[in-house]
This record gives C-alpha cells, sequence and structure tokens, in this order.
C-alpha cells in the first residue's frame, strides 16, 4: 500500500467510524469495521475490542480474526493482561516482547505464546472519564508497536467510542450499561451463527465469520440481524453456503 492509498484508507476509516447516526446502526458490524481497519493500517498482526459489561466484568466483543485461538487470547485478557492495565489506568500499556514481560502478565504471556504472539499493546476506549473498553493490538515478532501506530490506534479508538455513545444516545435514550450489555448479546448470537455454517459448511470458524460478514454486506443487511436468522434458522444456512461456493468457483 502507497503512502497516498494509506493516507485515502485513514481518512474512509475515520469517515466510517463517525458515520453512526444511520436509522441501519450495527454495532457488531461497526466492531468488525474498527478492528479490521486497524489490523489493515497499523503496523500490527491482529486487533481485538473487549467491552465493559458495566458490572465490572469484560468481554471480548470483536476481531480482525475469528481464529479460536486468537478469540481465546482476548478473553484471558478480561482477567489479565495489557487491556486490564490499560483499563486501569485509562491510559495504553506496551509489551515490546511478552516473553521478558512474563512476570507482569504470567497468564496472559503464557497464552499469547500459545497463540503465536510475542509482543502486545492495548489502549482504551474512553470518553472523558469514563472507560467502556480496550482495543488490543497484537504482533507475531518481539517488535512493541510504533508511537506512531499506538497515537492513530487511539484515535480510532476514541472516534469508535464518541460514535457509538453518541448514536445510542441520540437513538435510543439508553444508559451506556443497555448499550454495552447489548453489544455483547450480539456477540454470542454472531458466535452462534457462525457455528452453524462452520458445521453446515465445513468450514472453519473464521472462514463461517467471513461469510457471514461479507453476505451481510453484500446484501445491505445489518451483521446482528443476519446472525440472529441463520441462528434461529429463519435463513437457511445453505443459502448463504450456495452463494460462498459459487463465490470461489468464480475466484
Amino acid at each position: 500500500m502507497t503512502v497516498t492509498e494509506r493516507e485515502q484508507r485513514l481518512a474512509q476509516t475515520f469517515v466510517a467510524l463517525s458515520d453512526t447516526l444511520v436509522d441501519d446502526f450495527d454495532v457488531m458490524n461497526f466492531l468488525s469495521l474498527l478492528t479490521e481497519r486497524a489490523a489493515e493500517l497499523l503496523d500490527v498482526t491482529a486487533v481485538g475490542v473487549i467491552v465493559s459489561d458495566q458490572r465490572g466484568g469484560w468481554h471480548p466483543a470483536a476481531a480482525s480474526n475469528e481464529d479460536v485461538r486468537l478469540l481465546e487470547l482476548f478473553a484471558s485478557q478480561t482477567r489479565e493482561g495489557p487491556c486490564q492495565d490499560c483499563i486501569r489506568d485509562s491510559a495504553a500499556a506496551y509489551s515490546a516482547d511478552l516473553e521478558t514481560d512474563r512476570a507482569r502478565w504470567p497468564s496472559f504471556a503464557e497464552s499469547a505464546a500459545k497463540a503465536g504472539f510475542r509482543a502486545a499493546a492495548a489502549v482504551p476506549m474512553r470518553l472523558r472519564r469514563e472507560t467502556i473498553g480496550a482495543l488490543t493490538l497484537l504482533n507475531r515478532n518481539a517488535v512493541g508497536v510504533s508511537q506512531s501506530d499506538a497515537e492513530l490506534g487511539q484515535a480510532f479508538a476514541d472516534v469508535a467510542t464518541v460514535g457509538i455513545l453518541h448514536q445510542r444516545a441520540a437513538a435510543r435514550k439508553e444508559t451506556v450499561s443497555e448499550q454495552l450489555q447489548a453489544t455483547l448479546h450480539h456477540r454470542v448470537v454472531i458466535e452462534q451463527a457462525k457455528g452453524v455454517l462452520a458445521e453446515s459448511g465445513d468450514l472453519s470458524m473464521q472462514n463461517g465469520f467471513e461469510l457471514l460478514r461479507d453476505y451481510a454486506r453484500s446484501n445491505g443487511q445489518g451483521l446482528t440481524d443476519l446472525a440472529h436468522s441463520i441462528a434461529d434458522r429463519t435463513i437457511d444456512p445453505h443459502d448463504l453456503l450456495t452463494a460462498y461456493r459459487l463465490q470461489q468457483l468464480s475466484s
């Protein structure tokens, strides 16, 4: 990607993350876009988001890749790791080499090593004094996230946080707790739907998620709405699988 192409992509990303005041806003589409674009535009291998349930708990909500080991690693951050540090301090947390930082985050460092990651950073998703989540950046090599990438990651997180809370408050007058509880429920439904697709089509969980996401985008549907329809079999999963196989044949 050239410098000009990256600048254009960055501009498009900030516009997309800011454009939340629409009737068909889907928070899971939004968080998926956030993690995918961050992984694409920052010099990192993978990106994930965890959010608060407003009762003291933290839960993974989206990832740039649906690999099982990566999702398990993000889940482990709900107990220990750079996410917890950045949430506690409301500031970025870094490790350029998790192997040498085992004493700092022993459980997270072990989970990261099993998943094939050596470096990590996390930036808070915050609005004023309130932190509602965190964006985690991971690298497979022991190469720390650069200052410029960390600042850009924080900018993504800030815009996303403002966009989510502004849209929810304006459209539904919901409390922050209700907003984040809904997000966590949506994530559960998406896990169910991608599992149905993976089992029905003998696909990996990653391919199941990509199929769900791409079908929703190409048909102008909300990711969450489509996931509900797949999970409760209102939509036959084989309809999506047929479209997926036709695409594979034509590519």
